[in-house]
């Protein structure tokens, strides 16, 4: 799950993080008001969406009378955002954050994320803050600074320290820098987030450290304990195949491609999608009904694929091991009659109960593709596309 800037903003504000002032703004009047309420002579007018690259789209623009605030709320709103991050649809803006200037004297990037290798938390650090961040992890990853945490001991005030050292923080910023990267993994942690992106973290001219931007993702697995973030959700900025999907515990990924996929288990889906890679096509999804899924359960996963009009056939790839292929078998004869399926559909199963499983797809009378092997089963959906 992903929050705007400006809920971030406040998150770390009631951890302790220094943020400039801000006041959110779904129309042009508020974002008036609050440029008012902030005082000048300086504003930011900022779109808010989930997504990066917001300035280089033309979504973050600097006011320097209450009337430009006005144009440029009146420019943001509503606009169709493109970035690297939206794709070429781009998003449409419909909240905006009203904040007031800074005075920049240099742009850092810091961000907190677990990394799978050591399992631990990884605090990295960059004093090529600002929007290329991402060409400097290309073209100069040397010039990002990493420490790995320990979660039993924390960030400690050597790690902190030798991110602020590494980064060129001035010795008289130093301690308030440790302060912040010491509050920022607090956060990740209490927040049970899976990304706190700071990019930029600036210096200002006064040696003040502040955070300008705040880019959070949470892990949907542990939201259960932080109903006040789960509050946070915007649902317009979320796929609402997506939004359905999570309804009946569906874990839904659209994709750009033109196969269905419905497959029980994360790695056996990941393993289907380059299955159907490797033979020439695309998938249109990432479907995982997992381990518990009943008919009526299988049934709504169809409804979703096939909303998507891009979809002209279905692989369903099940290894019966929880989940019993005479389960899922009895899901699909439901699902392909209660949604009058009409695109080809391949059935690859393996495991419990898999012989029941496929005398029940072949006793219904419907049209249905069986395939023996993964790779048997890419080639005739691709086949069935061609």
């Amino acid at each position: 799950m992903k929050i705007h800037e400006y809920q971030g903003k406040e998150i770390l504000r009631n951890f302790g993080v220094p943020v400039p002032r801000g006041i959110p703004a779904f129309t042009v009047q508020e974002a008036v008001e609050a440029a008012q309420k902030l005082g000048g002579p300086v504003w930011v007018v900022k779109a808010q969406i989930h997504a990066g690259g917001r300035g280089k789209g033309g979504g973050v623009k600097l006011a320097r009378s209450v009337d430009e605030v006005k144009a440029l709320a009146g420019q943001i709103l509503g606009m169709q955002l493109v970035t690297h991050q939206t794709g070429p649809a781009g998003q449409k803006v419909r909240r905006l954050l009203i904040e007031d200037g800074a005075d920049i004297k240099k742009e850092y990037y810091v961000s907190a994320v677990t990394d799978r290798a050591s399992q631990m938390v990884a605090l990295m650090a960059s004093s090529e803050g600002g929007m290329n961040i991402e060409e400097v992890a290309h073209a100069t990853p040397e010039k990002i600074i990493k420490v790995f945490v320990d979660p039993l001991v924390g960030l400690t005030q050597a790690q902190a320290t030798e991110l602020a050292n590494g980064i060129g923080v001035p010795a008289g910023s130093t301690a308030q820098a440790v302060d912040v990267f010491q509050k920022l993994y607090k956060v990740y942690m209490e927040c049970d987030a899976s990304l706190v992106e700071i990019n930029p973290l600036i210096l200002e001219g006064n040696g003040k450290i502040k955070a300008l931007d705040a880019k959070f993702n949470f892990d949907s697995n542990a939201l259960f304990r932080h109903p006040e973030i789960v509050a946070l959700r915007d649902l317009d900025e979320e796929d609402p195949a997506e939004i359905e999907a999570s309804k009946f515990d569906l874990a839904y990924i659209s994709l750009d491609g033109n196969i269905g996929c419905l497959v029980n288990g994360a790695g056996l889906a990941m393993a289907t999608m380059d299955t159907i890679k490797l033979f020439g096509a695309e998938p249109a999804n990432f479907l995982d009904v997992g381990g518990g899924a009943t008919p009526e359960k299988v049934t709504e996963a169809f409804k979703i694929m096939l909303k998507n009009k891009k979809v002209k056939a279905i692989l369903v790839n099940i290894f019966g091991g929880i989940m019993k292929c005479d389960t899922i078998a009895t899901g699909i004869v439901a699902a392909c009659r209660a949604v009058n399926l009409s695109v080809p559909l391949v059935v690859r199963m393996k495991g419990t109960n898999e012989e029941l499983g496929k005398k029940l797809l072949k006793d219904s009378g419907l049209p249905i593709i069986s395939a023996d092997t993964m790779a048997d089963a890419a080639q005739k959906v691709v086949a069935a596309v061609a």
